[in-house]
């Protein structure tokens, strides 16, 4: 996204975990996020009493990393919610994210479109474990129809993240693609290396988070203490990172790590400080030293 964005939440109840409500300026949709406590609250709201999208999110029961959604959508979702409410196989879901549109314009159509797309989405960024079965097709559009769906869908984007739903958003770029970020700065590229053990790992700093390239090479050398083992022992458990030597791992796809640390400790399987073991690649200043003489140029 090229260009700044005014997003507006309202608080239904005051609270920051209720019941809120996320719009865009000059945007006709609107994201109706609720706990699943205060769901009976949020079903009586005009919002949800239309045509829409929903996402149900919650912890994954068989995988304590991963996040597990829902996506579907229906004529009134309010009528969706209150059946699935009761479906004891959808036990997982703690929050329910509704997207429906202010002018009452989103048909069925509409919906079924934006259902494929956001399944897709969530699959391709693979940050949560998907409980649909098969994706329905997209349903066919009207070429301006879809163009309008598009620039919803993007406005979706931007708002879940706030409201606490990460679930679409990708993974950061691939090794392949050019150095500039979404604002069009210069992307901060990033290598962890160390001989001894014949890692090679490279990265970037994408929004926040440091995402470690597919190819990257990480060691089989176990350490006493790593606190990240059990993300890094489920990350080879679900194919991200595949052993292709007897001292090394390689990532198969790009993962995100919250902080530096985490995205070294799993690499090198052993505590680390991030900020001191990831280096610029242009520079060869570690992260510290180049986040230091940023914040001293102020």
């Amino acid at each position: 996204m090229s260009g700044g964005r005014t997003v507006r939440l309202y608080l239904v109840e005051g609270s920051p975990t209720g019941v809120r409500i996320g719009e865009i300026i000059n945007w006709s949709g609107q994201v109706l996020a609720a706990p699943r406590s205060k769901i009976a609250d949020a079903l009586k709201r005009p919002e949800v009493q239309k045509t829409g999208i929903y996402i149900l999110a919650g912890d994954d029961p068989d995988n304590a990393h991963k996040l597990k959604v829902y996506v579907g959508e229906g004529d009134d979702v309010m009528e969706r919610l209150k059946v699935h409410e009761k479906d004891p196989g959808k036990d997982f879901w703690t929050h329910a994210y509704i997207v429906t549109s202010k002018d009452s314009n989103l048909t069925k159509a509409h919906a079924r479109y934006l259902e494929s797309r956001i399944i897709g989405l969530v699959k391709e960024a693979n940050r949560a474990v998907l409980a649909n079965g098969n994706a329905p097709p997209s349903k066919l559009l009207p070429e301006s129809d879809v163009a309008d769906m598009e620039f919803f869908l993007g406005q979706v984007e931007i708002v879940l993240p706030l409201l606490g739903l990460d679930a679409l958003r990708a993974q950061g770029p691939s090794p392949s693609v050019a150095t500039s970020n979404s604002a069009g700065s210069p992307t901060l590229e990033l290598i962890l290396s160390n001989d001894k053990h014949g890692v090679k790992a490279h990265a970037v700093e994408n929004d926040g988070e440091v995402v470690v390239l597919a190819g990257s090479l990480a060691t089989t050398h176990t350490f006493v203490s790593n606190t990240y083992a059990e993300q890094r022992a489920e990350l080879i458990r679900d194919g991200s990172m595949v052993k292709v030597s007897d001292d090394h791992y390689q990532f198969a796809k790009n993962v995100s790590f919250s902080t530096p640390s985490a995205a070294a400790a799993v690499v090198m399987n052993r505590n680390s400080n991030g900020r001191v073991e990831w280096r610029l690649k242009t520079t060869g200043q570690t992260l510290k030293e180049w986040q230091d003489a940023k914040l001293q140029s102020v």
